[in-house]
């Protein structure tokens, strides 16, 4: 399976995707970990893949989202963007309603 394939398997196969640097327990920068906290502060429920555990994977999220930096937070197979944005979202209440109507809510 190419790194693409995996990719849009992941997506279709999770409501909400985050591709991180680390893991949620032990995340490896700034970025993923404030997002992290974001979902966790929205009881979200969603799947993350460490891109540090997949080079290939790492290079061709890049191409595949037109996004050249990570964390990238995915909602129903929606690149919805990074800490920034995602932060933003949060703070106008928009976030949760996203995850919300994926169904990806506690």
């Amino acid at each position: 399976m190419s790194a693409i394939e995996r990719i849009q398997a992941q997506l279709t196969g999770n409501p909400v995707v985050l591709y991180m640097k680390g893991t949620p327990d032990f995340p490896q920068c700034g970025f993923s970990s404030r997002v992290v906290q974001v979902l966790e502060a929205c009881n979200a429920a969603y799947a993350h893949v460490n891109i540090f555990d997949d080079p290939e994977l790492r290079e061709a999220l890049k191409a595949y989202s037109n996004w050249p930096t990570y964390p990238q937070l995915y909602v129903q197979g929606e690149l919805i963007g990074g800490c920034d944005i995602v932060l933003d979202l949060y703070s106008k209440g928009e976030l949760t309603t996203l995850l919300a109507g994926a169904g990806a809510t506690l």
